[in-house]
């Protein structure tokens, strides 16, 4: 009986045509609906030149990983798929003016056959994510690229996050600054002669435009590249207190938000209740009981409306290019300032119908290179050897 059922089922061809069929129609469902040019949202016609033909990637079509491009799968699976390429660190420690200190994270890359002299070598700063350091898998892979055209990296690791001692009662925040101004400063002082961009990815683009836009043009990087900015804070924890989102997401953020602190309880809880703090069970109620009240806002909403990146857009004075996924719930598609960045002619937007939060997974089994990897390249490489013809904008 079995053997007759397999053969009158497969046999018949029925079995193979439901197989054939399903497979030709998802086929066609993704190359018309997920696999698509992204969106390019730029107001200087000299800007999208430069990137058409300097940067193409983000002209041409994205292809999302075929088993895995719904934005919360790719933000869920990017850290445990992607590769984590070896790097040699140098670290480094620098004091703030307030007694803190800063960790410092360099690859020098004295190898560099293409600048030789370490003097002119150009050099990326890399700012990571909320909780993220040197070691995050897409910190790695920016290095990997930047190392196989010859250029510094050095990354910007947040106060207390990379194992340093906390030396003052004070971490960071996204609205915050003072950190970042020190840091380039310092970067830009030991080589003045070398070229020197930044790239910041989630919380660390978000702070780097809150950066660019405080200080317009008086800034030693030639240009900055941005990669899952939450644009509103505001919405971005809207859309992460959602059942499922936070079920996915918000939960897990707050833990290693407190996982951060918690090593420096005894220095925190001289100015805080860190009980009350442990208690938060969303980002929302970890900010209104720790971040705002660190930083002196009057109120969480205080804070939101300062850390939101799309408030200072227009005040960028370098060339920038953005990265976002629409379906990314860390900054929803309708709180992505398309209408300001149009207003400025620094800005140049990128905005992938998929690839969630630092996801853009890409390929049958996307272990190495991603999407946002290959736009980080060609864009870097872009301004540092080709530069000059938009730095005229």
């Amino acid at each position: 009986l079995e053997s007759q059922v397999r053969v009158g089922f497969f046999g018949s061809g029925v079995g193979l045509s439901l197989v054939l069929g399903f497979g030709v129609a998802y086929a066609c469902y993704y190359l018309s609906s997920i696999a698509k040019k992204p969106q390019l949202v730029a107001s200087n016609d000299r800007f999208c030149r430069f990137l058409e033909e300097y940067c193409p990637v983000v002209t041409e079509t994205y292809y999302p990983t075929i088993w895995c491009w719904e934005g919360r799968v790719q933000t869920l699976l990017r850290p445990f798929i992607t590769s984590r390429p070896q790097v040699q660190y140098r670290n480094e420690l620098i004091k703030t003016a307030d007694g803190g200190q800063i960790s410092l994270d360099w690859f020098d890359n004295n190898n560099s056959s293409y600048y030789p002299d370490a003097s002119t070598r150009p050099t990326v700063l890399l700012l990571p994510g909320l909780t993220g350091t040197s070691k995050e898998s897409y910190i790695l892979h920016m290095i990997h690229q930047s190392e196989t055209l010859g250029y510094r990296c050095v990354v910007f690791n947040n106060r207390g996050i990379a194992g340093e001692e906390l030396l003052t009662p004070r971490t960071y925040c996204a609205a915050n600054t003072e950190d970042l101004e020190a840091v380039v400063h310092h970067v830009h002082s030991l080589h003045p002669s070398a070229p020197f961009m930044a790239a910041g990815v989630s919380m660390g683009g978000m702070l780097l435009l809150n950066y660019l836009g405080k200080t317009g043009r008086d800034t030693p990087l030639m240009a900055a590249a941005i990669f899952s900015a939450g644009w509103n804070v505001f919405e971005s924890v809207e859309s992460l207190e959602k059942p499922l989102n936070w079920l996915l997401f918000n939960y897990y953020l707050t833990t290693c938000l407190q996982s951060s602190i918690s090593r420096h309880r005894q220095m925190l809880e001289k100015l805080f209740d860190m009980d009350l703090v442990m208690k938060a069970r969303t980002v929302r109620e970890f900010d209104k009981q720790f971040t705002s009240v660190m930083f002196g806002y009057r109120s969480i909403d205080d804070y939101y409306e300062d850390a939101s990146p799309c408030r200072k857009l227009k005040s960028v004075g370098i060339p920038v290019l953005c990265l976002n996924s629409v379906d990314d719930v860390f900054s929803p598609a309708h709180a992505i300032p398309v209408e300001t960045a149009k207003q400025n002619a620094n800005v140049a937007l990128v905005l992938t119908s998929c690839g969630g939060h630092i996801g853009f997974l890409e390929g049958i089994w996307p272990r190495k290179c991603t999407y946002m990897d290959r736009v980080f390249k060609q864009f870097v490489q872009a301004v540092f050897e080709h530069g000059n013809k938009i730095f005229s904008m």
